[in-house]
């Protein structure tokens, strides 16, 4: 036991941080339920996207295969230049139990070619539509796999304070409250027997 002096005022004191640290236990441990049904939400959706996004890499590299053929390696290349880097998303946030997870906001749209229709054909189109769909799903895969991370680390942050609570904190202050109470209850019956024995040599 801590070196605390057995008075009621400590008694009183640890009874109160007993009963906060109890509170304390009860609200982290209903945040890292919450936190874990959550966090299982995501994690079911990054598979589910993973693979869509598997099946269309097979479906989009299919077709580009088909436009390497018929269009020519170099052809193919010059296109994929003029293409423009995707800049078509704004990055907001959304707090769960406190964690602060990320939104990504995007408008799907058709692909608009920059490339010049004479030199190209219907398979470079395809190739260009089915990788212009991949990107929408990597937006929405980076989105789950991102919050799967931040929950999982607040899971991992909250599991270790319930944990310190449980096993360190309550156990510490019901021993305080068990230690205290013992010695003032030992005081209250030595000064009533030296109460009873003072009346009998009064009588």
């Amino acid at each position: 036991m801590l070196n605390i002096a057995p008075t009621k005022a400590n008694l009183i004191s640890a009874k109160n941080s007993l009963e906060f640290s109890q509170k304390g236990f009860e609200l982290l441990d209903k945040k890292r339920n919450v936190l874990i049904r959550e966090l299982m939400s995501y994690v079911d959706l990054s598979k589910k996207l993973q693979g869509q996004i598997d099946e269309a890499f097979r479906d989009a590299y299919e077709a580009l295969k088909k436009a390497n053929i018929t269009m020519g390696l170099k052809e193919v290349q010059e296109v994929a230049a003029t293409i423009p880097e995707a800049m078509d998303y704004e990055v907001i946030f959304k707090s769960v139990m406190g964690v602060e997870v990320p939104i990504i906001k995007y408008e799907e749209k058709d692909i608009m070619p920059r490339y010049s229709m004479y030199k190209t054909n219907s398979a470079m189109d395809l190739a260009y539509m089915k990788f212009n769909k991949i990107k929408y799903l990597i937006y929405t895969l980076a989105q789950v796999e991102n919050a799967v991370y931040r929950l999982a680390m607040e899971v991992k942050k909250t599991q270790k304070r319930a944990n310190a609570l449980e096993n360190i904190q309550i156990p510490k202050f019901k021993e305080i409250i068990k230690s205290i109470s013992g010695i003032l209850e030992e005081k209250e019956r030595e000064d009533f027997f030296r109460l009873k024995v003072v009346k009998k040599k009064k009588n």
